[in-house]
Order: structure tokens, then sequence, then C-alpha cells
């Protein structure tokens, strides 16, 4: 499995974003008075947002070496928090290239503002595309974000698209660093391309060639626990996947109700070459209608995709599974691939939102491992029941471990720290959180 972790992804992003510094280097002319230098400036942002949003829109775009390598969840918090750098960069590049040119022309702010919208090529369209990036932005804060539904969310990121189509072209029309420069702007125009074609790659044709190949269908439901259903899905050659136990696929069921929008669910059974199972909780729309599937429902799948899964080794090292609420699923899957001793501890506010609890107990006893409950909320048991002391007591050895913890941010988040405090290596420390 071919895969391209975070530090050479970092230094790829790195190493471009010194290329367009050098660019924009190259292409500053002497500079004329403070006009000449606040143009300047804003020149290199607006160079900075031109990569940047390749950049940004690469790393949802699904490849799957980076998102084997890095992890879905670490992406998505890296795109997040270029989104938001990205705001203030061309907010920057706007403000910058008014202010510069309103020096140089002896103009006050307002009227040059007026003057790049109604005679310079294609800055008209660029400005829509900025204030749609800017609300896109805006509903991405977390405030905000977490009153919206997913599916409304979802696609109105998708404007992200047009506002970098419709700021595109102003890049060359009035970029001091394409206008003479040839070589650069085939390279620039390149970098778009092939982007593009990255994205209609990996978002539409191979989810299309995959329906094809592999002929995904629901095979049944079963009911696990309190608002917990399995979902059975039958298909063709599935070990052409080759997905591991960690891993999950961005699931579309074709039917009313959930044709249109595709949500990511976990693997949380060792997958067969016909038969796959994903164990969903009922968290509202669209989850609680998996419920109503029926058999011979056809299904699109993307995938597999994450990070998330056994670390190979020369020996197999005993493992520690530390799972929150539904985070079960995946590593449902890992207890039955792990070779060596495994001790799952697994955390929930009640004894009806344990899920596979029949499936965990027999794995443990045919393995040879342990499983801890932990059950009940903090304040029936007054705080925070993972704490190192007591990950040291449930998980003896636990230094010598591989830790894989899976389940909300928050639970996740505070189940790192109390790792490292009991002595857990960094390096053994293995995350997934679920906040897509």
């Amino acid at each position: 499995m071919n895969r391209v972790g975070p530090t050479a992804t970092l230094a790829l992003i790195a190493a471009g974003t010194a290329a367009v510094l050098a660019l924009w280097w190259h292409s500053t002319n002497a500079l004329v008075g403070p006009g000449g230098a606040l143009t300047t400036v804003g020149e290199g942002l607006g160079l900075l947002a031109g990569y940047g949003v390749v950049v940004a829109v690469l790393l949802m775009a699904r490849l799957p070496p980076v998102e084997r390598g890095v992890g879905a969840d670490r992406l998505a918090r890296w795109h997040a928090t270029l989104g938001r750098v990205l705001c203030w960069v061309i907010s920057g590049h706007v403000l910058f290239i008014i202010w510069g040119y309103a020096l140089a022309a002896h103009a006050n702010v307002v009227s040059e503002t007026a003057t790049l919208l109604t005679t310079y090529p294609d800055v008209l369209m660029a400005t829509v595309g900025y204030f749609l990036l800017l609300g896109v932005g805006l509903t991405s804060l977390r405030a905000l974000r977490r009153r919206l539904r997913y599916e409304t969310w979802y696609y109105l990121h998708l404007y992200s698209y047009l506002a970098i189509a419709l700021a595109f072209s102003h890049q060359f029309a009035n970029g001091a660093a394409f206008v003479e420069n040839a070589a650069a702007r085939f390279a620039w125009e390149l970098l778009y391309i092939v982007t593009a074609a990255l994205i209609v790659w990996y978002r539409i044709i191979v989810p299309v060639r995959d329906f094809a190949r592999h002929r995904w269908v629901v095979a049944g439901v079963r009911e696990e626990a309190n608002r917990t259903v399995s979902v059975y899905i039958r298909g063709r050659n599935l070990g052409e996947l080759d997905a591991a136990p960690g891993q999950f696929f961005r699931w579309r069921f074709l039917t009313r109700g959930l044709w249109w929008q595709s949500h990511p669910y976990s693997l949380s059974a060792l997958p067969s070459d016909d038969l796959m199972r994903i164990t969903v909780r009922d968290v509202g729309d669209p989850s609680n209608m998996l419920r109503s599937l029926r058999p011979g429902t056809r299904v699109l799948a993307e995938g597999p995709f994450g990070a998330f899964f056994p670390a190979r080794s020369r020996r197999a090292r005993p493992a520690l599974l530390l799972a929150g609420g539904v985070g079960i699923t995946p590593l449902r899957a890992m207890m039955a691939a792990l070779t060596g001793s495994v001790t799952l501890v697994y955390r929930a506010s009640s004894w009806q939102d344990v899920a596979l609890r029949s499936e965990l107990d027999t794995l443990a006893a045919e393995r040879g491992g342990r499983v801890h409950y932990v059950i009940g909320t903090r304040s029936e048991l007054g705080g925070d029941p993972l704490t190192a002391d007591a990950l040291r007591e449930l998980a003896p050895g636990l230094d010598a471990m591989d830790a894989y913890v899976c389940g909300p941010p928050g639970m996740t988040a505070a189940a790192v720290a109390a790792l490292r405090a009991a002595g857990a290596p960094r390096r053994r420390i293995h995350v997934e959180a679920f906040e897509f």
C-alpha cells in the first residue's frame, strides 16, 4: 500500500510555497514609493493565495496515497486551518493592492476600488469569488458549523470551486508574475489543470468505475444496540480494494432520501471477498434512515480511506484499543486482525449504548485478550475515568504497547493526554477522531 506520510506531505507543500515566493521575488521590480511597496506585498499575498487554494483543494481530493499516509481526520484539520489562513491572506491581498494603487494614483481608497472593479480585466469576477470564499469560511466557523446540518454545510462548501474559477483568470490579466513570463504562466495553468483533473478522477470517475466493478448492494440490516445498526453490504471481488481494518469508506445509498449525499463510516468487521459491514449510530439524518434500508439497495462507495490501521512491525507488539461510543466500530475490526495480545477499553455513557458486545467478548475469549467496559457519565463516575493512573491499571505494560484511540474529538484528546502521562510513547499512539 503506497503512502505519503505527514512529513513528506508538509515538505511538498513547503517546497511549493518556496517556489511561489521565488516567483514573486523574481517578478518584483524596483519599488517606487510607499504605493509600490504596498502593491508588491499585495502581489506576493495574491500568489500565495492562488497556491494556497490549490493546496486546500488537494488536501480534500481523496488522493489514496495521502489519505492512507496522513489520515483523513488530520487532512480535514489541515484543510480547515489552511482555509482560515487563506481568508486572511486573500483579504490582505485585496487591501494591500487597493491601498498601494490608491497611493500611487494619489486617489482615495473608495475611488480606487471603483476604478479597479470597472476598468481592470476580470477583477469584478475575482471580487465575487472573494466574497464567496469569505462566505464559505464563515459557515465553517465552529460556532456556526454546529448549527448547520452536515449536508447544508457540505453543499455550501462546494461554492469554493466556483470562487476559485471566478478568481482564476484575473491572476494572468493583472499579476506581474505572469504578464511577461510565459514559463510561469504555463506552470501555473498546469498546476490548476492537474488539480482539476485529480478532483474529477478521484471524486467522480473512480467511484463510478468501482461501482461498475464491485456491484455493491445492501445485503441486510441488523439492530446492534440503542440507536445503533449494522449494515451488511455485498459486492464482487472486494479483496481488490485492499481495505485494512480501521479504515473507512464514503457510502452513498441509492435510495430515496439518501442518494444525494455520502457519509464516512468505518468497517466494523474484517471484509471478505464478497461482504463488508459498517455499524452506525443514529445521530439524526441520514443515519436514522439506514435502519430502513432494504436488501438489494444499490450502494456507491469510495475508499478505503484513512491511516488508522494496525502499525507494521517485525514483531507483534501488544495493543491497547481505547474506544469512545461508536468509535468502537473500526476498533472491532482491528481487534480481529491484530496478532499480538489485545486489551480493549470501551467507554460509553450507558450499557444501552454499548454496541457489538457479544462479538467483543467472544474475540477476547478466543484471543486471550481482555475487555474493560467503562460505563457511566462523568458525574456518575465522579470525574474522568480514563486518567493516566486508571489506564496503567487497566493495561499493565502500557509503555510497551501500541495504542489505538477512536471516538469523539474531546474524548480522543483527553485520552491521548492521559496515555502520554501514563508513559505511552507518542509514536505508538494512533488516533482517529469522528469530526467530519
